[in-house]
């Protein structure tokens, strides 16, 4: 083996040196010499099987164990001697070419485990990097195929093995098999190795931890299991135009010409075409007839996968799929979510219609793939674009123009002659209806004329302005491609609610009335859902021709109601929280956990809101001593008006070190304003601050409750502790993390993160601290910091280090979610070594999303309630 490897070329660099010390420090065994010059007369890697190699045309011819053949080989050959040592194994009859180094160090990743999958499967031609990795993760390569899991590798026309495919597997076309691949594989020989790495790749079964505390309760949720009768499999193709088609509609149109080639059953994206049956040829070659021009369109179909239905990767073809069946139910789409128009609510009396409709999303779970479907609605107004903009010309601004588009610009409008939304960019004054522009057949037209040809519809006001709309770019062809959408306002309807009507309470009343949904009416909307797809022979169809079809109700849970939790406040007061988990009454009738007295302080304040000032002040000085908290009289500063400058001036004067707190109250909510306040206060002078709006205590019936919230907020900000929560001794010195990310899209590549911590054991004192990540920098690098100084406090305050550690993170999408887990977590875990190489706690990494559309119910008889 020595002798046989005596080092790569000089030019190969240091690499190949290491690796050759590192192949020469290597214990040799009994036959291992034997072993690896038959591997390397072969011109491959030996590696091998405990069972019998499988049967082979031409069986290699075994070199005498004492017969030196000091072969000049290069980095692959040692590279794959050494993989077979590590592997454990001895001679084999493996022969593969020459390979590249990046397959060659994936192969030496390979675990000890997935060793015996690397069994003997006779010689094999040159090949990909894609299959070449294939056949070292699965011990055979057949294109697209994959053992259980899909491979993403790249499929090239007449690249094939000479293998037998599996069953199921993509069978290589007529005479392109290589005649020199000659070996064949049997069944029970790839089962092993495909079963095993199926549990590497997906890391084995997923780990339950269930505990036994609380009461066993049957629960119900929002999805619907998706069943499969017998696996089909699924092809997946890459479709390319030439020359290029821009519009993915043409694309749509183009691929639906190939039905005969494709069959009734075919799923394309504008991208990527889905079938459940592979092909005659790896790259297939049609022409078609451009629907615009007639021109001829060369489509090539690139086969790039072949997947089990029930594979994670499959998830976006479900999504595509469900896409389908919502269009053939005549729901209409708006953003992400389908809403059905036939079924909408007027509320006359706003000038407001609601349409009911629902988000699917397709996902893998433990239980196999289910379908989320939870119930959404959309509101709209009756009134329209053109309305709007007579009614902003009426009030006779000065800006005429620049006032239309302030009400206009953003806004999203739809268009009820074919019911689909879009985004007003801008305003072409110069266009009317009257204008011209040439269709899609080349023929010149006016809108009015368009309109009463297609639609039947007759523009009333020839000389309104157009509203402009600029296509999304779906596709990367279209991105240099300026497509603009001309739309008349008499037809558009605007939709969403107002500022002026989300802060009228009757509005939000009324439209609450059909937007807030009870646990039972969510159910049935669900199962109105399935019976839609169910009873439509189109819509169920694009299900069975896949052998898929829907659970006929939604997945049945078992889960468990925990015991309430005690709570500790001030004087050794403890109590239970209810489930409702609100226990205001109890926080505000008791002293607090610490209290923090109020003697110095300043309110500042207009003139104008002198009467309800005062009495907020009052209020604060009579109610805060029921809560522990006492509160002497504060210094006012009236202002003569309401300007950014004139509050920050009456500030600056009258902080100084003694003054505890500033409370500023705004006659008005402005973003500008208090931003400004905060800035100075937290910046300038740093100082502990409350704003409070005005509004929030005019109300003379809920200013009482107002006022001790307030309150409970500035004695957390003063230092104060409001409760405490009783954690097990058994587990230890827990410390707790919250982690949340702002990302501030004026900056680019840079984002905000706040980090906070508990110092104590009640959960009741906590330590925050912020890093900003720079441009180019890894967020994770500023958490590590604060993490880090959040361990310091914690030992800081109780002179011991933190046995457990818990970190909740927020502000992580989809597609974050493995990035977050593989990295995030990993790099957290290795700030340990910061403080001690010895210092390992245990280590919990908590993902935190909010915008879910899961809904867990709880069953009780007959009925449904939220747990």
């Amino acid at each position: 083996m020595e002798e046989a490897g005596a080092g790569p070329p000089a030019s190969r660099g240091r690499r190949g040196a290491a690796l050759l010390a590192a192949l020469k420090a290597k214990q040799k065994r009994p036959g291992d010499d034997e072993g690896a010059r038959v591997g390397l007369a072969d011109g491959g890697a030996g590696v091998s099987s405990q069972q019998p190699p499988p049967v082979q045309d031409i069986p290699p011819t075994p070199q005498p164990s004492g017969s030196p053949h000091p072969l000049p080989v290069g980095r692959a050959a040692l590279l794959s001697g050494l993989t077979g040592r590590s592997l454990g194994g001895v001679a084999s009859s493996v022969s593969a070419p020459s390979v590249g180094r990046a397959a060659l160090l994936e192969k030496l990743k390979i675990k000890g485990g997935v060793a015996s999958s690397l069994a003997s499967v006779g010689t094999m031609p040159g090949v990909g990097r894609a299959q070449l990795l294939a056949s070292l993760k699965g011990g055979v390569s057949v294109v697209g195929s994959s053992s259980g899991q899909s491979q993403g590798g790249t499929v090239s026309p007449g690249v094939e093995t000479g293998v037998q495919s599996p069953p199921g597997g993509i069978t290589p076309p007529p005479g392109k098999v290589s005649p020199t691949a000659a070996a064949t594989v049997s069944p029970t020989t790839l089962a092993k190795p495909m079963s095993g790495m199926m549990i590497q790749e997906e890391g084995g079964d997923p780990i339950i931890r269930k505990g036994t505390a609380g009461k066993t309760v049957k629960l119900t949720a929002n999805y619907v299991r998706l069943e499969m009768e017998g696996e089909k499999g699924m092809y997946e193709y890459e479709v390319k135009f030439n020359p290029l088609v821009d519009s993915r509609d043409e694309r749509f149109k183009l691929v639906g010409q190939q039905r005969e080639l494709f069959g009734p059953t075919k799923t394309f994206d504008g991208i990527c075409l889905y079938l459940p049956h592979q092909l005659d040829q790896v790259v297939t070659v049609v022409k078609g007839t451009h629907p615009v021009d007639q021109s001829e369109v060369t489509l090539t179909m690139s086969l790039k996968h072949k997947k089990r239905l029930a594979d994670k990767a499959c998830i976006q073809f479900y999504n595509t799929l469900f896409r389908r069946i919502m269009t053939t139910l005549k729901m209409c789409q708006m953003n992400k979510n389908f809403y059905d128009p036939t079924a909408g609510h007027l509320v006359p009396q706003h000038k407001l219609e609601i349409w009911p409709g629902y988000v699917t999303s397709v996902q893998q779970f433990e239980g196999g793939v289910m379908l989320c479907c939870d119930v959404s609605h959309k509101v709209l107004r009756t009134q329209t674009a053109y309305q709007l903009l007579k009614d902003v010309v009426a009030q006779k601004p000065a800006d005429m123009q620049g006032s239309v588009l302030k009400a206009l610009l953003g806004a999203v409008v739809l268009t009820r002659y074919n019911n689909k939304c879009y985004k007003v960019d801008d305003i072409d004054w110069d266009m009317t209806p009257s204008s011209k522009f040439v269709d899609h057949n080349g023929e010149e037209k006016s809108f009015v004329d368009y309109y009463k040809k297609h639609y039947g519809i007759t523009i009333k006001d020839e000389k309104q302005p157009m509203l402009i709309n600029r296509a999304k770019k779906k596709t990367a062809e279209e991105a240099d491609v300026a497509k603009l959408i001309a739309l008349v306002p008499e037809l558009c309807n605007l939709t969403g609610l107002t500022d002026q009507m989300k802060n009228d309470f009757r509005v939000m009343k009324d439209v609450a009335l059909f937007t807030r949904v009870t646990p039972n009416q969510r159910q049935l909307a669900l199962r109105k859902f399935l019976k839609n797809v169910n009873d439509s022979a189109e819509a169920s169809s694009h299900l069975l021709n896949w052998g898929l079809r829907l659970a006929p109700d939604a997945i049945k849970l078992e889960g468990r109601l925990l015991n309430p939790e005690k709570l500790m406040a001030g004087k050794n007061f403890q109590f239970t929280v209810n489930s409702k988990a609100d226990w205001g009454r109890e926080i505000t009738t008791n002293h607090m956990l610490t209290a923090v007295d109020l003697k110095k302080w300043s309110v500042v304040f207009v003139q104008k809101n002198d009467a309800v000032v005062q009495n907020f002040v009052s209020l604060m000085i009579k109610l805060s001593p029921k809560m522990g908290m006492k509160v002497a009289q504060p210094e006012m500063n009236q202002l003569a008006n309401d300007r950014t400058e004139t509050y920050l001036k009456a500030i600056r004067d009258n902080v100084n070190p003694n003054v505890q707190l500033v409370v500023a109250i705004m006659p008005t909510p402005r973003d500008d304003r208090y931003s400004a306040v905060k800035k100075l206060c937290c910046v300038e002078k740093p100082v502990p601050s409350q704003v409070i709006n005005f509004k929030t205590i005019s109300n003379e019936k809920k200013v009482s409750s107002v006022v001790q919230k307030v309150a409970l907020q500035i004695n957390c900000k003063l230092g104060g502790e409001l409760w405490g929560c009783s954690i097990p001794p058994k587990l230890g010195n827990l410390m707790v993390l919250g982690v949340d990310v702002y990302h501030d899209p004026s900056r680019r590549g840079s984002s905000i993160a706040g980090v906070v911590s508990s110092t104590n054991m009640s959960m009741s004192r906590w330590y925050s601290s912020t890093c900003f990540q720079q441009p180019g920098q890894e967020l994770i690098d500023s958490l590590k910091i604060a993490f880090i100084k959040a361990l310091k406090k914690f030992y800081e305050m109780n002179h011991v280090w933190p046995d457990k550690v818990m970190v909740f993170r927020d502000g992580v999408g989809d597609s974050q979610l493995a990035m977050s887990a593989k990295y995030e977590a990993d790099q957290f875990k290795d700030s340990f070594k910061h403080i001690s190489d010895t210092y390992k706690p245990g280590f919990g990494f908590i993902v935190v999303q909010k915008r879910i559309n899961t809904r867990i119910f709880y069953m009780s008889g007959k009925e449904l309630d939220n747990p």
